[in-house]
């Protein structure tokens, strides 16, 4: 287990404005504290460092754990998981009301693994958004 330098957390919660960094939740009124998640997994040599660390809601930092592929729904094939500090967002998921929609087979795999619509999901995202805070800034 790495342990995080609280400066590093606050540079990696300020980098991301307070949101997951794949799902877009915000953090602002969630009881749960969100995680700051090795992109690439320390079991395969990730570091602690501002380059590898996002920050994640908790259902998506526990859906993701240690995976790097994830596979495609569409086609099946076997494709890298999103990643927050290589890629763009926007390049890879839109946005339909509530609702998130992968473009790229990235997108798609990530979507699927990281179970980023499932219904409870939705049903934060309709309240965030009544409160202002969906989609993400």
């Amino acid at each position: 287990m790495s342990t995080i330098p609280s400066s590093l957390r606050r540079l990696v919660i300020t980098r991301a404005g307070e949101h997951c960094e794949y799902c877009c939740l915000s953090q602002a009124g969630q009881e749960a504290t969100f995680h700051i998640d090795h992109v690439t997994p320390i079991v395969v040599g990730g570091e602690t460092t501002g380059d590898n660390l996002a920050l994640a809601c908790v259902s998506c930092s526990l859906h993701k754990s240690a995976r790097q592929k994830v596979e495609d729904p569409e086609t099946g094939s076997i494709v890298p998981i999103f990643n927050p500090r290589q890629q763009v967002w926007e390049e890879h998921f839109c946005w339909e009301d509530v609702r998130v929609v992968g473009l790229t087979a990235t997108g798609r795999g990530t979507i699927d693994a990281l179970r980023m619509n499932r219904a409870i999901i939705l049903s934060i995202r309709a309240e965030e958004q009544l409160l202002g805070r969906h989609p993400a800034p």
